[in-house]
């Protein structure tokens, strides 16, 4: 992005948050509270505790971690299948042709469809929301990893060859860096979808969380405090985002450097 564009962004994103105040208040519509109002409920909900615990409240403690830990624990075990059987499926033929018909049809499902599935084999509690957030984060994975490791470079792999790398070394020094691009545009899609079902899980089957809070506020006609939980999904989103994307700069800096240089 040139720095023109980043001045209009910065310029344009206080003009959107003031139109939006100006214009709620003016509506004085009860279900679109002010951004200001948001904001404080935000504040007050879960970052205005004592300094000694980085300002987060006792709801925050409540709800945030185990939001969190749920979130990556259930990303890292979907990440980690869906390369292993990505890569798996990408470099085996036979195992292609009888295992990706199978998984057309498991990533056609709509995750959120399975949420009560999951909520009768587990019941209500964290095995429930993992195998939510798994089921939904695993499929952009799979499907990326099975395309970058099935259309490697036939050099790199014949060039691993003549070096007498071992099936091992082939993997790990040829096979996983070329498919690691695609690898990566998968991972970066799973982080999204992980937000997406954590929420979506906590909305059906937790006594904790940010999406329990969510509905909780909605039973209570607590409207700033819903629009606070939806702001803080936005905010936690854009930081994972980002998060991501310097991790992948720095894998893959590599990768960009030999394009640059083609």
């Amino acid at each position: 992005m040139t720095a023109a564009r980043r001045l209009v962004w910065y310029w344009l994103l206080p003009v959107a948050v003031l139109g939006w105040e100006l214009a709620t208040r003016s509506a004085e519509a009860p279900y679109f509270p002010p951004p200001s109002r948001i904001v404080a409920r935000l504040h007050e909900m879960w970052f205005s505790g004592p300094p000694s615990r980085v300002f987060l409240t006792d709801e925050a403690v409540a709800d945030l971690l185990p939001s969190l830990a749920r979130l990556f624990a259930g990303w890292a075990v979907a990440c980690a299948a869906g390369v292993l059987i990505g890569v798996a499926l990408g470099r085996s033929r036979l195992l292609s042709a009888l295992v990706e018909p199978l998984v057309h049809f498991g990533r056609s499902v709509p995750p959120s469809t399975l949420v009560l599935v999951f909520l009768v084999l587990f019941k209500i509690g964290t095995p429930m929301q993992l195998a939510s957030i798994v089921y939904g984060v695993i499929w952009p994975v799979l499907v990326n990893s099975m395309d970058g490791a099935r259309h490697v470079d036939r050099q790199y792999i014949e060039t691993g060859v003549v070096y007498r790398l071992g099936p091992w070394q082939r993997l790990t020094r040829v096979i996983l860096p070329a498919a690691s691009p695609k690898i990566f545009a998968g991972l970066r899609l799973s982080v999204s979808l992980a937000l997406i079902m954590m929420v979506i899980s906590e909305l059906v089957g937790s006594s904790e969380g940010i999406g329990h809070r969510m509905l909780e506020a909605q039973s209570q006609f607590d409207i700033p405090a819903m629009w606070a939980g939806i702001v803080l999904l936005g905010l936690l989103g854009i930081a994972l985002n980002a998060a991501f994307l310097g991790v992948e700069r720095l894998v893959l800096s590599w990768h960009r450097g030999a394009r640059n240089g083609a």
